[in-house]
């Protein structure tokens, strides 16, 4: 099968790969749609020990079952495989596994290529009327989705909720369609990179602003505060932007370092809450909203060749891709 193959940091090749061997009771899935993720980016950069090259990366996925259970299936992809069997499993949160696997992770190749391996119940079958392009944005939306379930938990709900949205890329503009979709009116997005303002825009009823923007506010001006991007600026900008008692929930990887004020956090008793990838359910609901329309036309995303993918990833890490997600066809 033709892959694209993280072979060296900022090095991708396009080539001939074997097809992934099929464990018993798994499908086979053909890619028909396959995101990138900002921990393809990370992985890319050489930032991820837990995914050294050479490796398949991707695992945004949609396609058709084309062996094993329920062969001949349009599907989108929950790219976690889990146990299935401990507590954590037992209890629907199945995203803290201690056994789980993930696409473009070790031992499971990812899904910038043409077939995928993926146990059967990681697969939510679509309705005709749905892209392949579109189905494969439940992975991502998903972790907006989660992200917001778990904001407006701590805040009791999210009636009159006044939310912030830190980055513009496909996970934050998923928390922020999540937020709009479970009745939320009062959303910005903080995005540095002008080039997306149009699609964010025009993918909802948001106000987008730059950071400078949220520094110039007045500080404690929202209630729930999602760090869709995760580098120290981000948390500090978080930190600042939260009320007392408020909400900050942080999904993006991109670095370890500092930035979140503990000290603010403690003396006005703001909740800091880490939210990893969605539960099965999140999922399942993320899917449902997207065949449903409840998260709009989805239109914003830019569709390139699977061959072409590691120029997606150049004009990514210079910043001259304007669309919030690229999706590779293979």
């Amino acid at each position: 099968m033709k892959a694209l193959v993280y072979t060296a940091p900022e090095t991708l090749a396009y080539r001939e790969e074997p097809a992934p061997d099929l464990p018993a009771g798994e499908c086979l899935v053909r890619v028909e749609a396959v995101g990138i993720c900002g921990s393809d980016m990370h992985a890319y950069l050489g930032h991820d020990e837990r995914r050294p090259a050479p490796l398949i990366l991707g695992h945004e996925a949609a396609g058709v079952v084309v062996d094993g259970p329920g062969t001949g299936r349009r599907v989108t992809v929950n790219p976690l495989a889990t146990c299935g069997q401990c507590k954590a499993c037992r209890e629907g949160r199945n995203n803290l596994c201690p056994k789980r696997q993930i696409l473009s992770m070790a031992p499971r190749q990812g899904a910038f290529a043409e077939l995928i391996a993926i146990p059967p119940q990681n697969l939510v079958e679509m309705p005709d009327h749905v892209s392949f392009e579109k189905a494969c944005l439940a992975e991502p939306l998903a972790c907006g989705w989660h992200a917001m379930r778990l904001g407006a938990r701590a805040l009791g709900g999210l009636l009159d909720t006044r939310c912030l949205v830190i980055g513009g890329g496909a996970i934050g503009l998923g928390a922020a369609l999540a937020l709009k979709a479970n009745g939320v009116s009062d959303i910005t997005i903080s995005e540095a990179n002008q080039k997306r303002v149009p699609a964010l825009t025009s993918a909802g009823d948001f106000s987008v602003v730059t950071p400078d923007d949220i520094l110039a506010q007045d500080p404690g001006g929202y209630d729930l505060v999602i760090d869709g991007v995760g580098f120290s600026a981000t948390r500090a900008s978080a930190s600042r932007a939260v009320r007392p008692g408020g909400v900050i929930v942080h999904i993006g990887l991109g670095d370890a370092a500092d930035g979140l004020d503990i000290r603010r956090l403690t003396l006005q008793e703001i909740s800091f809450i880490g939210a990893y990838t969605y539960t099965p359910q999140d999922f399942r609901d993320t899917a449902a909203a997207i065949f449903s329309g409840l998260l709009g036309s989805l239109d914003w995303a830019e569709l390139r060749a699977l061959e072409d993918g590691a120029e997606a990833f150049s004009d990514i890490r210079a910043g001259r891709a304007a669309a919030p997600k690229i999706i590779l066809k293979p």
